[in-house]
């Protein structure tokens, strides 16, 4: 997949995860009613919009996480010569692009 993954520890409520991605870890976590976060923001607003994530082989990420019940936006399409993207709704209704750069989608 787009990164090498490991269970850092449970929680009662959910299950973080660190990912390495490029050099940077990221840590996921399922955010809770009462966890001390605002709501997030009725669309369209000012602020962050989505952000893309650059994978290899993206259909075949794509149905890894599709059958683990990620819920698509955007299916993958070739937007241009050369470029595949998709997109999927993360944590609070953010948008999440993937996106594959080659040749064979010319």
């Amino acid at each position: 997949m787009a990164g090498e993954s490991a269970w850092r520890r449970h929680y009662p409520r959910s299950e973080p995860h660190d990912v390495k991605l490029g050099g940077a870890n990221v840590f996921i976590a399922k955010v809770e009613p009462g966890d001390g976060v605002n709501s997030p923001p009725v669309t369209p607003y000012q602020g962050l919009d989505h952000f893309g994530l650059t994978v290899k082989d993206i259909d075949a990420v794509a149905a890894e996480i599709k059958a683990k019940g990620v819920e698509f936006t955007r299916e993958p399409t070739t937007i241009r010569p050369g470029v595949r993207i998709c997109f999927i709704r993360g944590p609070q209704g953010i948008s999440i692009e993937l996106l594959e750069r080659d040749k064979k989608y010319a």
